[in-house]
């Protein structure tokens, strides 16, 4: 039998208010703002050309309960532009957009088919393919439960079973837990192919059969680094071919820079602006850490004569003009191995201390910060790749504060 063909996309997040990016100009964070729809645009135009036997789209949608107007209405947009091209779309709705949030209605084109809250399994023909797909939409925000039960086991040994779900891997205590699985429970349904969602970094967590996360379509903050996009999977009986395909309108990440054998403040600029436009010539429109390596103690001396704000705000000013531009979100260093091995006794028995500190030491640390009830509501919750970050950052302050005045 011919192979059939499908988009796996999940958490659109459309609208999202992207948390986190301070002192950007009103230009650059309208951008910004409207990246999430530039992929989303990106996503429907593949979709027209390619035209895959249908679309799945695994939760989260919008990036919240209460969805806006705008998001609603280029959702629909795209549906419709599928629905005349006729390409079906399968979606569920997840923790971020379930069922029992508030919002103004809209009629979706009768090739989507929504899955409600309780896991159905929907029946469609193509390519003398019997092809089942299985899932559901959150009631709630909260779906703590498993909902493995809820999915039948593959009955047509000839057809092909597809489950979607929106959910956690029991046990990954990295995000936040909703409708957990294990592995073991989704290969015993028999399934073709799990088409997950709710998980941001894009990871195929099995092969056969394959149960995979495609990942969002477009970065919202500094730990959602790389290329975002869906994949595009061809699909038969024991076998399946996933080819990534990017939709990201703007990329956060980090870019290093060199410092070495640098002395004067033009070299400095040069090697900085350099790095950027290898960034810029690879991705396009970007967010990014500026990272600064094999600094030495001559660099430190230099950076040390001015504030590094300003030294900030002069870099942002040599990208002010180029296109697509690039944000410059931070700055941090990364001391050569020579200047760690010199730094004072003081300095090493911080990081040593720091060093040993786990994720619930450094929550205390910084609770303070999350005391603030005006501030708490634009701020994430941290994870343990953030307390590491924080660490690092700490770390290289240290260094560079006390070895420049030593």
């Amino acid at each position: 039998m011919t192979a059939i063909r499908f988009f796996h996309v999940a958490d659109l997040h459309l609208d999202s208010p992207f948390k986190g990016v301070t002192s950007m100009p009103e230009h650059q964070l309208k951008m910004l703002r409207n990246s999430t729809f530039e992929a989303f645009q990106t996503l429907i135009q593949t979709a027209v050309l390619e035209k895959p036997d249908f679309v799945l789209i695994v939760g989260d949608i919008y990036d919240g309960e209460d969805r806006s107007l705008r998001a609603q209405h280029k959702f629909q947009h795209g549906m419709e532009t599928l629905d005349k091209h006729q390409i079906p779309v399968f979606l569920c709705h997840g923790n971020h957009d379930h069922l029992g949030g508030k919002w103004t209605r809209f009629q979706l084109p009768s090739n989507v088919h929504v899955f409600q809250n309780k896991t159905e399994k929907v029946h469609i023909r193509i390519k003398q393919y019997d092809v089942y797909i299985s899932g559901f939409s959150y009631k709630e925000r909260h779906v703590k439960e498993s909902m493995m039960a809820s999915y039948e086991e593959a009955a047509q040994i000839d057809a092909l079973h597809i489950g979607m779900l929106h959910g956690s891997l029991a046990g990954d205590a990295t995000h936040d837990v909703y409708a957990p699985f294990t592995k073991a429970e989704l290969i015993s349904k028999n399934y073709d192919y799990w088409a997950l969602g709710h998980i941001h970094k894009r990871q195929v967590l099995h092969m056969e059969p394959p149960i995979v996360y495609s990942g969002n379509i477009q970065s919202r903050h500094r730990n959602e680094k790389g290329p975002k996009g869906y994949y595009d999977v061809t699909l038969e009986k024991g076998d399946a071919r996933l080819t990534f395909m990017p939709t990201s309108a703007i990329i956060y990440d980090v870019v290093n820079c060199s410092c070495e054998d640098i002395v004067h403040a033009n070299e400095w600029f040069e090697a900085i602006e350099k790095a950027i436009d290898q960034f810029r010539n690879k991705h396009g429109a970007g967010v990014i850490e500026l990272n600064l390596t094999e600094v030495d103690v001559n660099n430190l001396a230099m950076l040390d004569g001015t504030p590094m704000d300003e030294w900030l705000s002069m870099i942002r000013e040599t990208q002010e003009m180029k296109e697509p531009n690039v944000w410059v979100q931070s700055i941090s260093i990364e001391t050569s191995k020579t200047i760690e091995i010199e730094s004072s006794g003081l300095t090493e028995n911080v990081i040593s201390v720091m060093g040993k500190w786990d994720s619930q030491q450094w929550k205390e640390i910084v609770s303070d910060v999350y005391q603030h009830s005006r501030s708490i509501r634009f701020m994430d919750k941290l994870a343990d790749e953030d307390y590491k970050t924080i660490e690092k950052e700490v770390r290289d302050f240290l260094q560079k504060e006390l070895l420049v005045k030593e």
